[in-house]
């Protein structure tokens, strides 16, 4: 019942915070319309295997997480002086334990990735960025870790209040620090400066009628051959980011088209209506959270031992309630899609950059319903196509 209820607010959130106005509705189109066969059949034979690795990652996470449960380790079921202290570093021991455990999965999907094409970046320089990704990740489980244990054993029937407010400060510090403190770490940013690109960036922000914050350029190309871009940060540090694959492979009209989309979601300032779609969830999230620990560790003490449990309800409940906000960030890209194309009025090149970009990241134009509700943050290449199909028509008229 209290995951139902989770997910219910999750879903009256979306109902509440997605966009009302804005969005073009898009025509109906076919893959085949825009796509050959040969390059559908292409895009499949990657994705669909990479999905089975993706839900087999999952599996093995939650398997190694209940065999925990079910088996304890002798270590973690005695008594600690420092209890807290233990559940930090039980907590870093178990993140690193559970990237280890998806590893070899990871590694079929990279050597995937690398046979179709898509990664540049050689075995070192994979390795390199595991050990820091491992490190980040096992600092923060340790802090959440010891948090969490200290906020049980602090308050036994309660703890999950205070912990949603823990878990909001977390997305905002995220949001706020990440292109700062944890990005660097993984490529390296340039400040767009001077250039075509930047006046197109100061113009359309113009239009827009937004405070752009910086523009960076990222060498995406160390890794990858797939483009994107993105809009993070909060205040002082919100940023534009472009891909340097993006810029050095499309053209001026169409890094316009993506520039315009990353200021659609700073004039509606989406990153911050996140985080009161976090605010709003996050309670009733935490009390499905403490009602499956609460069943799986009955009157364990609050400490090391109950950690394996706490991290599978995190994850069932996480995963549950991401399928739901997924609509949400549907939605918001969609608008985002709509704001480009009212900002710069060019609709044939925004679906011939759709259709450029999709068989540039191998994406699949047109995948089963069930898997866009499931897993798609951004609406379909197809339904992308189609809202430009639209914007063309109305133009026409």
């Amino acid at each position: 019942m209290a995951i139902a209820a989770a997910v219910v607010v999750a879903e009256v959130a979306v109902l509440l915070l997605r966009p009302r106005e804005g969005v073009i509705e898009p025509a109906g189109v076919r893959a085949e319309s825009y796509f050959s066969a040969a390059e559908i059949e292409r895009a499949r034979d990657y994705n669909r295997p990479q999905l089975a690795l993706y839900g087999g990652g999952l599996v093995v996470q939650i398997g190694v997480l209940g065999l925990l449960i079910a088996r304890p380790p002798r270590r973690l079921s005695g008594q600690f002086r420092r209890p807290v202290l233990a559940a930090a570093v039980t907590g870093a021991a178990l993140s690193v334990t559970i990237s280890a455990s998806v590893l070899p999965l990871k590694v079929v999907g990279r050597e995937r990735a690398r046979d179709y094409g898509l990664i540049t970046q050689g075995w070192g320089g994979y390795a390199r960025d595991q050990a820091v990704a491992w490190g980040i990740g096992g600092t923060i489980a340790g802090v959440g870790a010891a948090a969490g244990v200290a906020l049980i054993r602090r308050f036994p029937r309660r703890w999950w209040i205070p912990g949603s407010a823990v878990a909001v400060a977390f997305g905002v510090i995220t949001i706020y620090a990440g292109p700062v403190v944890l990005d660097p770490l993984f490529n390296t940013f340039k400040v767009l400066r001077a250039g075509e690109v930047r006046s197109d960036v100061l113009e359309l922000a113009r239009k827009a009628g937004v405070d752009v914050g910086e523009v960076y350029v990222s060498d995406a190309s160390r890794r990858t051959t797939a483009a994107n871009a993105y809009v993070t940060g909060l205040g002082h540090t919100k940023r534009v980011v472009l891909y340097d694959t993006l810029i050095e492979n499309f053209s001026r009209d169409e890094l316009r088209l993506v520039v315009a989309h990353e200021l659609g979601h700073v004039h509606y300032d989406d990153v911050p209506t996140g985080l009161l779609y976090l605010a709003l969830v996050a309670p009733f999230g935490m009390f499905a959270i403490a009602r499956l620990t609460g069943r799986m560790t009955g009157d364990a003490t609050a400490g090391p031992a109950i950690l394996p449990a706490l991290a599978l309800s995190i994850t069932l409940v996480t995963t549950t309630i991401t399928i739901v906000s997924n609509q949400y960030s549907r939605a918001i890209e969609a608008r985002a899609d709509s704001f480009a194309l009212q900002t710069t009025r060019e609709p044939q090149t925004f679906i011939s950059f759709e259709r450029r970009i999709a068989l540039r990241n191998l994406s699949d134009p047109d995948p089963p319903d069930w898997i866009t509700f499931l897993l798609s943050t951004h609406p379909s290449t197809v339904a992308r196509i189609g809202l430009g199909v639209t914007f063309d028509r109305e133009e026409a008229r």
